[in-house]
């Protein structure tokens, strides 16, 4: 009978039965190999690809929130172009009021005093009405001329030498509307 002591050791059964043939175990004894190797750059694609579609997706919600906005404020300063038409109507109804009410009354008098006192009524009520809103009469009569404000027609002989070069008469009468020049004052010219 043989001693199981004195039996020939096989190298091949003294393995780690968890290890396959060729593979290298480390000092944790994990195993490493080709798989890990393949892995990284594959999860580098996967998280590329997940930014890429991400910044895809904020892109597109910003241009069409961009698109939103656009079409709002459009909508909205139409809205305020007919707003201010309807107010500026509104506040004119009252001239328009007064001036029928002007004609019915002088339509069989034949004094022109009344004609001119209910003109000059209304008048200083419509220029109330639209200094209300903004409109200012240029004052350009006797002073320098302004290329930025002023529209020369002509030019004539100064009636007296400090208008020399001055402004001597408004054919048409300059607007502002607050701070914008809406009507150039037509203006005649000392020479």
């Amino acid at each position: 009978m043989a001693d199981e002591n004195n039996l020939p050791q096989d190298d091949n059964l003294t393995v780690d039965p968890t290890h396959a043939a060729g593979e290298m175990a480390d000092a944790d004894g994990e195993t490493t190999g080709d798989a890990t190797a393949t892995a990284a750059p594959h999860a580098t694609e996967t998280r590329t690809d997940a930014e890429l579609a991400d910044l895809k997706d904020k892109y597109l919600r910003l241009a069409a929130e961009f698109e939103n906005y656009k079409r709002r404020t459009t909508k909205e300063r139409i809205e305020l172009f007919k707003t201010a038409s309807q107010e500026l109507m509104t506040a004119l109804l009252p001239v328009l009021d007064d001036f029928e009410r002007a004609r019915n009354a002088t339509q069989d008098t034949t004094d022109a005093n009344a004609v001119r006192e209910s003109l000059d009524i209304i008048q200083n009520k419509l220029n109330k009405t639209l200094q209300q809103k903004g409109l200012t009469a240029m004052d350009a009569k006797g002073g320098d001329f302004d290329a930025e404000l002023h529209e020369a027609i002509t030019q004539i002989p100064a009636p007296s030498e400090e208008l020399r070069g001055k402004i001597v008469d408004v054919v048409e009468q300059g607007y502002y509307l607050g701070d914008k020049v809406i009507r150039h004052a037509k203006v005649v010219l000392g020479q």
